[in-house]
């Protein structure tokens, strides 16, 4: 994927970047494989806001996404990779010799026409899954299982890729996209390769309305609020935040509080993203 740039014929296209989607291949989206989903905006099921400055966003329908992977030993022909707008990274879609088509993610070197298949001995291909337990150590893999049969949860967004460091007793030891080393149950499965689309991180949004177009309203700061907003607020000419703060909107601690209290999952984690 390559990055496109614009002549700066106003201020928000002066900076402005986008992909250009030309490893795409267009093919009629599978009906099956979608689904509506009614946006809330940042509200609870009463209306009220309980995550601030969201709402809007242009419409957008959710692709079904294979995260199992569950079809097993069945090889599976790549038929298309497609946008998603739900996602930083590109899908692909599989035709299964059985029939039936899924979406999966795309990893970066799947091209259409390739085949992959969902096995316990499956080969080390970009693209295939397998438990843990026979991927090689040194690998790059994504979507990585942390309940088994549960389906990915870690390691799905555009360029991200953990790596198997090693393996002690039951479990694998993993290096996260952030640093934290974890185990893993090595019969958890996890695919090859590591997620597409690798060029997203270099995309310049350029102006607020393209932020406004993901459902993202302007994030606006306590400092600037009047105090009757704000903790912060408040204050003659440029003032700061003050003491004994920063706090959020209610009085809560923001800074160098640890947001981390699930004590049960505490012993697979080896070393922290933070140390």
């Amino acid at each position: 994927m390559a990055v496109k740039t614009f002549k700066p014929t106003s201020p928000g296209r002066r900076f402005m970047t986008v992909a250009d989607f030309s490893e795409l291949k267009k093919h009629p989206t599978e009906k099956k494989l979608l689904k509506r989903i009614k946006r809330n905006s940042g509200r609870n099921n009463q209306g009220r806001v309980t995550i601030r400055f969201r709402g809007g966003g242009a419409r957008k329908i959710y692709r079904i996404i294979d995260f199992k992977r569950d079809i097993r030993d069945i090889p599976a022909k790549v038929e298309a990779i497609e946008y998603d707008p739900n996602r930083t990274c590109r899908i692909a879609l599989l035709f299964y010799k059985n029939g039936i088509k899924r979406y999966i993610l795309a990893p970066d070197g799947l091209k259409v026409g390739d085949t992959v298949v969902s096995s316990e001995n499956a080969d080390i291909k970009v693209g295939n899954a397998l438990p843990l337990k026979n991927i090689p150590v040194g690998q790059m893999i994504h979507n990585v299982e942390l309940k088994i049969g549960k389906g990915g949860a870690l390691v799905r967004s555009a360029g991200s890729a953990a790596q198997v460091l090693g393996k002690e007793g039951n479990y694998a030891i993993l290096r996260m996209p952030s640093g934290e080393m974890r185990k893993v149950l090595q019969d958890c499965y996890a695919t090859i390769g590591q997620v597409g689309n690798l060029e997203y991180e270099n995309i310049i949004i350029g102006k607020a309305g393209r932020q406004r177009l993901k459902g993202k309203k302007p994030h606006v700061r306590g400092v600037v609020m009047n105090p009757v907003d704000h903790p912060h607020g408040g204050g003659e000419g440029k003032a700061g935040q003050g003491n004994p703060h920063p706090v959020s909107p209610w009085g809560w601690k923001t800074k160098g509080l640890k947001t981390r209290h699930n004590k049960r999952t505490q012993k697979y984690i080896i070393k922290h993203r933070h140390k």
